[in-house]
């Protein structure tokens, strides 16, 4: 069994003027939502053995307060390819992942989460900022995940 929780990174903050989509941070509000998805996250006692994210500074900033909020101990792996990512960059990043990790926390953007919900068939809505969705596939290998044995579990919101 693999588990894959697919999260929107939380609520950026007003760009400054000529400051580059890559580098927005996260506002006030964002960073409360983060907190709070981390925190369900533990009452749900959600243990992950990877945490992979796009570099971009909204990103790293709601992925850092989940890891640090779980107590993950472990280096969060930021991938270029999940900035501007489109679905099938998604899903062949994700094949790639080692088997040794059961559990894997994907934050990224949109449009691409909303179009992995939709290509593996577990979400059709517009997954917003800071919510996350879990989703489980009945293999043991992430080389064979797919709408075939992608099951939604669950989706938790800031709100």
């Amino acid at each position: 069994m693999k588990t894959l929780y697919i999260m929107r990174h939380a609520h950026k903050d007003i760009p400054l003027k000529n400051e580059d989509d890559y580098d927005i941070k996260l506002s006030k509000e964002g960073i409360d939502e983060a907190k709070t998805i981390g925190q369900k996250l533990n009452q749900l006692d959600v243990k992950l053995d990877l945490i992979t994210a796009s570099p971009s500074e909204r990103t790293r900033q709601t992925a850092e307060i989940i890891s640090e909020i779980l107590k993950y101990n472990k280096a969060i792996m930021y991938n270029g390819t999940i900035y501007n990512a489109f679905v099938n960059e998604l899903v062949e990043m994700l094949s790639y992942t080692y088997d040794t990790a059961d559990s894997l926390l994907l934050v990224g953007h949109n449009p691409a989460l909303t179009a992995l919900g939709i290509t593996l068939g577990v979400y059709k809505e517009k997954i917003k900022p800071a919510e996350i969705l879990k989703v489980e596939f009945d293999t043991n290998s992430w080389l064979d995940i797919g709408k075939e044995n992608a099951r939604f579990i669950w989706i938790e919101k800031p709100y």
